[in-house]
């Protein structure tokens, strides 16, 4: 199972008939700037390396066992990417809020590792099957290592779980959606240093070797200095499904959870976070000093588009008066364009292609598939006792995109400090959700539900 890169994938993997719920009832921080304007070149690897002793697994075993906390198609294919990364490892708990979305991962799973004989490596029985909003913590407490790829609400909330029991994690971008959320991803970053767990971002663009050389020669100075960046994430909706008969409203709403911003956090947060970090990345891992953004829905009105904006412009500033300028849009029918593109004084790279033009011309030839890398480096991290730290860009470019989704959202320009002081949330708090809950927002009397305006919509703090 090689995904293509940055693919769009719908969460219930082409699901037609309604899924099936069961219910199992739960036992619950700030980083500056100049802290992440401080951050070590060794963070654009992804790596940080220190001597400690072999960590402990599995009872002190050879096998690493592995848990899913969602079971749409990307942590499907993280679950099999993990297990191609250890012969040892072996798949044996899953949760999601549907109990048909965990038989199709797992029967996927399966039929993917028994192409080459792996089968074995899947072991969950349908006791190890948990559903629910609280089913994340059977899942955890089987595990050794966690693979986090659900509704990103509760990314930083499941991932602090995980390693306040001392498991290691993957964690899918981005790592939370809001402000509150940004604070919980700091303490439970600090808690895994701790402990010395690794700290897995789903940000693959990071364990491209194709794009770390690029970037090596770009701070080398191979287009001179950097003027500009133009980022783009520009393609249709994710899969368009209308609503099967028999769901409830907050199980439709998790059902299409990517087209309502109390779980996903709409397409900067969702999508255009990974052109984000890759600015940041090129920037020697730095953070904007503030932004101004744009956005709305221009066709994507009807009520199975929920309540996200199809389309969002932000120009971020950095520091040396460098600009970019980052745009994403999810509407049909137009120009679609999946770019980095940095402007230098002395040339051009075009990131994805991995490719300068200028001065000095380069182009890397080689392959790699990035989000089989960063399991591969996991599992190699877990087997050597060596910590793998992903965390500093996992805040820092979650704010990045954050601040972004919330100033075009609002209208109103936003900087880095403000985005760091504040704790708002998109209610309710990812702690406070449960089955039986009532959803935070419903349909109005034409079908469709109420969505932010720019220039009037205002949030806490902001």
């Amino acid at each position: 199972m090689k995904p293509a890169h940055d693919q769009p994938r719908h969460p219930s993997t082409g699901q037609t008939q309604p899924p099936t719920t069961h219910k199992v009832t739960p036992p619950q921080t700030g980083v500056t700037r100049r802290r992440f304007l401080a951050t070590s070149a060794a963070a654009t690897a992804g790596l940080a390396t220190l001597d400690i002793a072999r960590f402990a697994h599995a009872a002190g075993s050879d096998v690493l066992r592995v848990g899913l906390i969602g079971c749409g198609g990307r942590n499907t294919g993280a679950g099999a990417q993990a297990l191609r990364a250890d012969r040892g490892a072996r798949l044996v708990a899953m949760a999601d809020i549907f109990r048909d979305r965990i038989q199709r991962a797992r029967d996927a799973i399966q039929a993917d590792l028994a192409r080459d004989g792996r089968a074995d490596q899947v072991q969950v029985p349908e006791d190890h099957w948990f559903t629910g909003f609280n089913a994340f913590r059977h899942v955890i407490e089987l595990s050794d290592v966690v693979l986090i790829a659900n509704a990103a609400k509760f990314h930083p909330w499941h991932m602090l779980a995980a390693v306040e029991a001392g498991k290691h994690v993957f964690v899918e971008k981005p790592h939370a959606i809001d402000p509150y959320g940004l604070r919980m991803l700091e303490r439970a970053v600090a808690i895994g240093r701790q402990k010395r767990l690794c700290m897995v971002s789903g940000l693959q663009s990071r364990y491209h070797t194709g794009y770390q050389e690029t970037i090596r020669r770009i701070q080398d100075g191979a287009i001179g200095r950097i003027v500009s960046i133009e980022e783009n994430f520009l393609r249709g909706p994710y899969g368009i499904l209308d609503r099967p008969p028999g769901l409830s409203e907050l199980q439709w709403q998790c059902y299409v959870q990517y087209r309502f911003r109390w779980l996903s956090g709409d397409d900067v947060v969702q999508s255009l976070v990974h052109n984000l970090d890759r600015t940041s990345w090129v920037l020697g891992n730095t953070a904007p000093l503030r932004c101004h953004g744009l956005g709305g829905r221009s066709t994507l009105t009807e009520a199975r588009y929920g309540d996200v904006f199809d389309h969002h412009a932000v120009v971020y500033h950095w520091t040396d008066d460098v600009k970019v300028y980052a745009f994403c849009r999810t509407t049909p029918g137009c120009y679609d364009e999946n770019s980095s593109l940095v402007h230098g004084t002395e040339g051009r790279a075009d990131l994805l292609n991995c490719r300068i033009t200028g001065r000095r011309p380069w182009r890397w030839q080689g392959q790699c598939d990035p989000y089989q890398e960063e399991h591969n480096a996991l599992f190699a991290a877990i087997r050597n006792g060596t910590p793998l730290d992903n965390g500093d860009y996992m805040i820092r470019s979650t704010q990045i995109a954050v601040m972004g989704q919330l100033s075009c959202y609002t209208g109103r320009e936003i900087s880095w400090d403000q985005i760091q002081s504040s704790h708002f949330h998109y209610p309710p708090k990812p702690e406070e959700c449960h089955d039986d809950m009532e959803p935070p927002t419903r349909p109005g009397p034409d079908g469709t539900y109420p969505v932010p305006r720019p220039g009037q919509t205002r949030f806490e703090g902001l």
